[in-house]
């Protein structure tokens, strides 16, 4: 599933080349992924795109209603686990899967694709955006050190489940948070309550660390992931435990092992990153 360095790649991938532009015409394939496609068809012809953002690992876009009006609206996307948006000429072939095109004022076309249809689609008004939005946690790489130790001291939940809790920090990901994990030599299955400040100091600095070195390398791409250009990423080249099993340790000859942690595959070194002590039953 894409996660934030890749949601963030596309999302600047689009802030080059959309914002000014308008739609001009909508046509939809299969919309079981789409909120209420008839507001797509209704309000997105003749609407402009003012800007592209991302908030968490969703992409907003927002929209003015038309020339000469002061209505704006947003649309909502979530890329799902194989949700793929490229914006090339209109003449050129259409990748199977594709099933929403945005016809745009300089003869291009925005195309979404998606094999699985896991992604999300919709149409936000500008008194909904909040209530959609709002739920989600810090964003990582916005959070000061102290806002991101705040949010995570004291929680009696494995820090593998709290980082990956979009409540908690919205935008992380599987990926990230074992190669964060790992850089911080953290243990997933530690509880956040028994982390010192200083741990967490340091996990604040590995999530930025990895975060921004996957953005410059335009993400991972470990499966159906490409840019905004088609292209792939290239940061799985750089990864150290993520799906790694059995592999020698980047820092030593520690084995990469794996482990069921908040549900997820979870890739880990032994050595350089202890287990938590099980706590000893005393008898009576």
């Amino acid at each position: 599933m894409p996660e934030l360095p890749e949601v963030e790649t596309v999302v600047r991938g689009l802030r080059a080349v959309l914002p000014g532009r308008r739609i001009l015409t909508v046509r939809l394939g299969k919309v079981d992924f789409i909120e209420d496609p008839a507001a797509l068809e209704r309000d997105l012809p003749g609407s402009r795109i003012n800007s592209v953002r991302r908030h968490g690992k969703f992409i907003v876009a927002e929209l003015e209603a038309s020339t000469g009006s002061q209505v704006s609206f947003a649309l909502l996307i979530h890329l799902g686990m194989t949700g793929q948006i490229v914006v090339g000429p209109s003449e050129a072939p259409v990748a199977p899967h594709t099933h929403v095109f945005f016809a745009l004022d300089d003869g291009r076309e925005f195309r979404y694709t998606d094999i699985r249809r896991f992604g999300k689609m919709r149409i936000l008004s500008a008194g909904t955006q909040e209530a959609a939005l709002g739920k989600l946690g810090l964003d990582p790489l916005e959070a000061t050190q102290a806002e991101f130790v705040a949010q995570l001291r004291g929680r009696r939940a494995r820090i593998k489940a709290l980082l990956l809790d979009q409540r908690v920090l919205r935008g992380m990901g599987n990926i990230y948070t074992d190669e964060s994990l790992w850089r911080a030599r953290i243990h997933p299955m530690r509880l956040g309550a028994n982390l010192r400040d200083t741990e967490l100091r340091r996990l604040h600095r590995a999530v930025r660390q990895v975060l921004e070195e996957a953005i410059r390398m335009r993400g991972s791409s470990v499966s159906d992931y490409v840019d905004s250009e088609g292209q792939r990423g290239s940061f799985q080249q750089r990864h150290r435990v993520y799906q790694r099993k059995g592999k020698k340790c980047f820092r030593g000859d520690g084995l990469i092992q794996r482990a069921i942690v908040a549900g997820r595959s979870s890739y880990f070194c032994p050595r350089c990153q202890p287990a938590p002590r099980s706590r000893r039953r005393i008898s009576p």
